[in-house]
C-alpha cells in the first residue's frame, strides 16, 4: 500500500471514490478508511500507525465543514497529507477549504480544490513518482494520452 485515503464520513464516499479511481487507473496500491478526528481519535491514531508501518508515502484526507481531519492527521505523522475539502453545509466547501489551507506552521496540509479528490490522487502520484520510475512512466503516458485526446477532440472547430 502506497497511499492511504481517509475521510470522515460515509457521506464523503461519493467524492473520495474519485481518488481511488485515479489510483487504480495508474496502478497505485491504496487503502481506504472512514475515521473521525473527533468521534474516533484513538482509532485514527492506531490506523495512522498501521499506515506508516505498511509503508504509505502519502495520505489523501477528505473532510467537510470545519474539516479538522487532514490537520489532525498531519499533526500525527510525517507522511505528506493532501486535503480534499468537501462541500457540506451552507458554505459550499469554503469553510473546509479555508480550514485546510490555513493550517498553522509547521504542520502543512497540501490542499486541492473543493470536491477534487481526483486531483489529490494525481498530486499523490506525482510525489511517489519522484522515487518510482515506473509510476513516472505511467504518469507521463497518461499526460501524453490526455494531450492527444484533447487535440483530437478539438481538431476542427466550427462555429
Amino acid at each position: 500500500m502506497k497511499i492511504a485515503i481517509i475521510f470522515g464520513s460515509s457521506a464523503d464516499k461519493m467524492i473520495m471514490v474519485k481518488a481511488a479511481e485515479v489510483l487504480r487507473d495508474l496502478g497505485v496500491a491504496f487503502s481506504a478508511h472512514i475515521l473521525s478526528a473527533h468521534r474516533t481519535p484513538e482509532l485514527l491514531r492506531e490506523t495512522l500507525q498501521a499506515v506508516e508501518a505498511a509503508g504509505a508515502e502519502a495520505i489523501i484526507a477528505g473532510a467537510g465543514l470545519a474539516a479538522h481531519l487532514p490537520g489532525v492527521i498531519a499533526s500525527q505523522t510525517l507522511i505528506p497529507v493532501i486535503g480534499v475539502p468537501i462541500a457540506a453545509g451552507g458554505l459550499g466547501g469554503l469553510d473546509a477549504l479555508l480550514s485546510m489551507v490555513q493550517m498553522p506552521k509547521p504542520i502543512p496540509v497540501a490542499t486541492v480544490g473543493v470536491n477534487n479528490a481526483a486531483n489529490a490522487a494525481h498530486l499523490a502520484c506525482e510525489i511517489l513518482a519522484l522515487k518510482d520510475p515506473e509510476l513516472r512512466k505511467r504518469l507521463s503516458a497518461f499526460r501524453d494520452k490526455m494531450k492527444a485526446d484533447f487535440q483530437q477532440e478539438n481538431k476542427e472547430v466550427t462555429l
